[in-house]
């Protein structure tokens, strides 16, 4: 049996540690210093922006191509153990005076050749089948049918529940207090972990800490730079759903985002609003600026006007993994190390980037 250990059990991690279960001849251990999901994936709004995105080619297309693909059948996967909130109506992109929408018809062109469908609607359409948004002056919207969003701690836990399945140990409320390596001559190796709950040996170390991975890495003399960014969100409640209580995408514009919640009772009456992108400082205390939050806010009721009406049931923040000086998100081998693969600084693409992650680790191991 080849030993894995999987550091950090966010929604990356869980994500790893369910694709490797379906591997045999692996004997795999989860561990994290908290319960799952946690960290920033607890945070996190589960916008699935894929199809949606401008990357057409390149490893940032090809990682957003293969999560969405793998989504369509890793939810029919886990809803057969647990419901999973996952919102199938996919994710409405308003365009605002003054945007390209050649651009756009010039993408929903590629998608299609690609096998996707994105679908260009004139201001006046948009209006009869969303009647929840406002006066707001649009130029036409995008509508992306293959994107969509989950409720990341829900997809998270049912992960673990699916791992667990499978044969996954999780040890959770244990810390890593030091990773042991040999040098070899093909360079370091990884062998042992020595945790608060004793020691694991191991044949590869997966590092999925987020923000964790600085300190882990930095004590294998390798140290890989990862920096907060804070984002805050809230959640309102309405009495009655918006709009005709039917037609319930993911609304998004200038980087604010409109979430309906799957959870709880149908109709929708529940809506995430956010998220912040806030770059507190090194040294700061990482608390949230109400009034950044207050914006976005606004922005969303200028969107939707029903939800000013909307009671707040919580405001909540986070820190997304930020990697320095490397585009995000780290995934592959810890430099030096032959058998310590990075799957970590996904920044604000975790819960997308997820089910991608886990693949290029699954195949990392298994061709290894």
């Amino acid at each position: 049996m080849t030993r894995v250990a999987i550091i950090g059990c966010g929604v990356v991690g869980a994500a790893i540690a369910y694709e490797l279960s379906l591997l045999p001849n692996l004997e795999i251990t989860v561990i994290d210093c908290h319960q799952p999901a946690q960290g920033s994936t607890q945070a996190a709004l589960g916008v699935l922006m894929g199809i949606i995105s401008h990357k057409v080619k390149g490893r940032l297309w090809r990682l957003r191509e293969q999560s969405i693909r793998r989504y369509h059948t890793l939810i029919r996967e886990l809803e057969a153990i647990a419901p999973i909130s996952f919102n199938r109506q996919g994710i409405l992109m308003l365009c605002f005076p003054g945007e390209d929408m050649a651009q756009w018809e010039k993408l929903a062109a590629t998608r299609h050749t690609q096998g996707w469908q994105l679908e260009l609607l004139e201001p006046r359409e948009v209006r009869q089948r969303y009647p929840q948004l406002g006066t707001v002056e649009i130029v036409g919207a995008v509508h992306s049918p293959q994107d969509g969003q989950v409720d990341p701690v829900v997809l998270t836990r049912a992960l673990v529940r699916a791992a667990q399945g499978n044969g996954v140990r999780f040890r959770f409320s244990e810390g890593v207090e030091r990773i042991n390596y040999t040098e070899t001559d093909s360079g370091k190796r990884c062998d042992r972990l020595e945790m608060t709950g004793g020691n694991l040996a191991v044949d590869w170390l997966v590092m999925s800490a987020g923000l964790g991975s600085t300190p882990l890495t930095a004590g294998l003399e390798s140290p890989v730079e990862i920096r907060p960014v804070l984002g805050q969100a809230i959640h309102l409640r309405l009495e009655t759903p918006m709009g005709n209580g039917e037609s319930q995408p993911v609304i998004t514009g200038e980087d604010v985002h409109i979430v309906p919640s799957q959870g709880g009772d149908y109709p929708v009456t529940d809506y995430w609003v956010g998220a912040t992108v806030e770059f507190t400082g090194e040294g700061d205390p990482m608390k949230g600026d109400p009034a950044l939050l207050q914006q976005v806010l606004q922005r969303a009721i200028a969107f939707c006007p029903d939800l000013a009406s909307g009671e707040i049931v919580r405001t909540w923040s986070g820190l997304r993994p930020r990697p320095e000086g490397q585009p995000a998100p780290l995934i592959g081998p810890l430099a030096g190390f032959g058998n310590v693969l990075l799957a970590t600084g996904h920044y604000r693409n975790g819960v997308l980037l997820a089910p991608a992650t886990a693949l290029e680790i699954r195949q990392a191991i298994a061709g290894s």
